[in-house]
């Protein structure tokens, strides 16, 4: 491990709640596949399965900020715990209804109880920022190092998933993101010195994160980011069947997540001076620009050079919108102003995924790469747009904290 990392694992528990954390993240990118494989095999019917999956997507979407929000005043132990329960117990039903060929009504309502699953991903950053708080340089390669994890989840996660749902039998992938959730959660919990100081309702002045205009700039432009995500995983399992090797779909998206979690890699290791604002733009705009060569993709190994090449923006954007949270967003809403972009990314996927469908049904799959390129182009212009908001942190009632990180983070990160 390159010393930068070696050197924030230094810190006393930082291994432990960051391993917890790779398990718990693991259902990010299995639940979802895992319901498609499941209710497909099971039923034949892939419009179901789709709009089930929909359905878990956008109920986390809703539920995900305000379990992080109750995690702000209360702790992670005290609200984790019972929320990954809940959402275990209606996976639990989602699989009974399935296998016994419930009414379709129950799978949307265990679907839509399922989305109360944590964001754990927001939970470790938290971690983090409270163990680096005024070290931007080592709170840089910590989020680096977990934009790595996010993406070696993406690369194996949706495999183990499709692959033990196929080879075993069609509810093991969901069964087993389940079993990931709870070991992760509760593993995670358990270790409380890690824990950031929870801050009771009367801390919270400022009511919702998302309140601050930087993040709704940074939650609006995720929205069109993860448009572009869900439509490049829908399309590309279209091009790949119509090229006649649907199952290399899973590889080549593989790649696309192997060079984001590269470029995070080396991304950690640098210290680039600047406005972490701008670096921010620029990731964005490499982000849509890397859309523009997958309108020229004729077979699958093209495109899997050009999703390589798109992969490498992905990682130092997600990085860099990390810090420009903890830059506007107050200390005691930190976990759900985190959350708040992850739920931008979730409903830019359901949207992106179903604009893409429509699209290859009606025109075919390399037809379907525009919808992607639409969505990059859509995040560009509200990155412009609200640029300006970026630039300056909000000032709050714990003085200058904000200020003082975007100065230090112009110098080391």
């Amino acid at each position: 491990m390159p010393s930068p990392y070696r050197a924030i694992f230094a810190a006393p528990g930082s291994k432990g709640f960051s391993a917890a954390g790779f398990f718990g993240r693991m259902p990010l990118s299995m639940m979802g596949i895992g319901i498609v494989t499941m209710i497909s095999q099971i039923t034949g019917r892939y419009g179901l399965a789709g709009a089930l999956s929909a359905t878990l997507a956008m109920s986390a979407a809703v539920l995900g900020p305000q379990i992080s929000r109750l995690v702000d005043r209360h702790g992670q132990a005290k609200v984790l715990r019972p929320a990954t329960l809940a959402s275990v117990a209606a996976v639990t039903g989602l699989l009974v209804c399935a296998q016994q060929d419930a009414p379709d009504w129950t799978l949307f309502v265990f679907s839509a109880g399922a989305g109360c699953v944590p964001s754990v991903g927001s939970m470790i950053r938290a971690r983090w920022a409270e163990i680096y708080r005024g070290s931007p340089r080592e709170l840089h390669t910590a989020y680096s190092w977990e934009s790595i994890v996010d993406e070696v989840c993406f690369i194996f996660g949706p495999i183990i998933s499709i692959g033990l749902s196929t080879a075993w039998f069609p509810e093991a992938g969901p069964l087993l993101a389940a079993g990931f959730l709870l070991v992760g959660v509760f593993w995670l919990t358990a270790q409380r010195a890690t824990e950031p100081v929870p801050h009771p309702r009367e801390h919270h002045t400022a009511g919702s994160a998302l309140r601050s205009p930087g993040l709704q700039v940074l939650v609006a432009t995720f929205v069109a980011t993860g448009a572009i995500f869900g439509a490049v995983d829908v399309v590309t399992v279209a091009f790949a069947e119509e090229q006649g090797h649907k199952a290399a779909a899973s590889l080549v998206l593989a790649v696309y997540a192997l060079g984001s979690c590269l470029a995070g890699a080396v991304f950690g290791l640098l210290h680039l001076k600047g406005s972490a604002s701008r670096r921010w733009l620029v990731g964005v705009c490499a982000m849509a620009v890397s859309m523009i060569p997958l309108q020229l993709a004729g077979n699958l190994p093209f495109l899997a050079v050009a999703l390589f090449v798109a992969g490498l923006s992905i990682a130092p954007t997600m990085v860099t919108t990390m810090s420009l949270i903890e830059a506007h967003v107050p200390r005691t809403n930190l976990t759900e102003g985190m959350t708040w972009t992850s739920t931008g990314l979730a409903v830019g996927v359901a949207l992106g995924s179903s604009a893409a469908g429509w699209v290859v049904d009606a025109s075919g799959a390399e037809a379907g790469y525009v919808v992607p390129a639409v969505a990059g182009a859509l995040a560009a212009v509200v990155a412009f747009l609200g640029y300006r908001r970026l630039r300056r942190p909000v000032p709050t009632r714990e003085g200058q904290r904000e200020r003082d990180y975007e100065d230090g983070a112009q110098h080391v990160a």
